[in-house]
C-alpha cells in the first residue's frame, strides 16, 4: 500500500504561513466542484452540496486504496470561490446575495473515469439532492497572494486587506476570492479555526 501526504506535497499551497503575506503560482488541479448562492449559515443548498462534495470525495478515497491502484490518502479540505453579481453585496457582507463555488482538490493519480463511478455510486445510495449538481474540474488559478487566517470568519477582514495590500503594491486583483478550510468547525474551538484566504492577481 502506497500512502501519499498531499498537503505535505504541496505544502507551498496548504500549509501557509499566518504572519505574512506571499506569492504563489498555483498550477492546474483537478476538482470535484458545486455551484451555488447564499448565506452558507442558512442556505440549505450549501449544507446539501458540502454534503456530496465530502460523501463522493470519501468514495474516491476508498476505490483508490481498495482497487488496483492501492494508495492510501487523506481528503483535501473543502474550498470555496466567492463573489457577488454587485461587488457592494459583497462588502456589505449581504450574504443572501453571495455566490460560491464550493470544492475538493482530487489527486492527478485519480481518473474522471474512478470519480464518475464514485458520483455515480453514492447516488444510488445515498438520497443527495446535491450529487447531481457536482461536476470535475480542471482549474488554473496562475499567480496568486494567500495567507493563513486563524480565527473566526467574522474576523477575516483585516487578514483579507493584508492580502489586497499586498497586491496592490505588485499589480491588481484578478479572479474569485478563495478560501481553504483547514479545521473541522464542528469540533475546533472558532478562535483557532485556520482558513487560508487566496486572491489571484496580475
Amino acid at each position: 500500500m502506497t500512502q501519499i501526504d498531499l498537503k505535505k506535497e504541496l505544502h507551498h499551497l496548504y500549509q501557509p504561513s499566518a504572519k505574512q503575506v506571499v506569492e504563489v503560482d498555483v498550477p492546474s488541479l483537478q476538482f470535484l466542484m458545486i455551484d451555488g448562492q447564499g448565506d452558507p449559515n442558512t442556505s440549505r443548498a450549501y449544507a446539501e452540496a458540502v454534503e456530496a462534495l465530502f460523501s463522493v470525495s470519501y468514495t474516491v478515497k476508498f476505490m483508490v486504496k481498495k482497487g488496483r491502484q492501492q494508495i492510501d490518502y487523506a481528503v483535501m479540505p473543502l474550498e470555496g470561490l466567492w463573489w457577488a453579481d454587485n461587488i457592494s453585496d459583497f462588502i456589505a457582507n449581504n450574504r443572501a446575495q453571495w455566490k460560491w463555488t464550493m470544492m475538493i482538490m482530487q489527486p492527478s493519480f485519480v481518473s474522471e473515469e474512478i470519480i464518475k463511478t464514485a458520483m455515480a455510486k453514492i447516488t444510488r445510495k445515498k438520497a443527495l439532492p446535491a450529487a447531481g449538481q457536482l461536476r470535475i474540474e480542471t482549474y488554473a488559478e496562475g499567480l496568486c497572494a494567500q495567507v493563513l487566517h486563524i480565527g473566526p470568519f467574522s474576523a477575516e477582514g483585516p487578514t483579507i486587506e493584508k492580502v489586497h495590500q499586498f497586491i496592490a503594491a505588485r499589480g491588481t486583483p484578478t479572479g474569485k476570492h478563495h478560501e481553504i478550510y483547514l479545521s473541522d468547525i464542528r469540533k475546533a474551538d472558532p478562535t483557532k479555526w485556520k482558513t487560508i484566504i487566496r486572491q489571484p492577481m496580475r
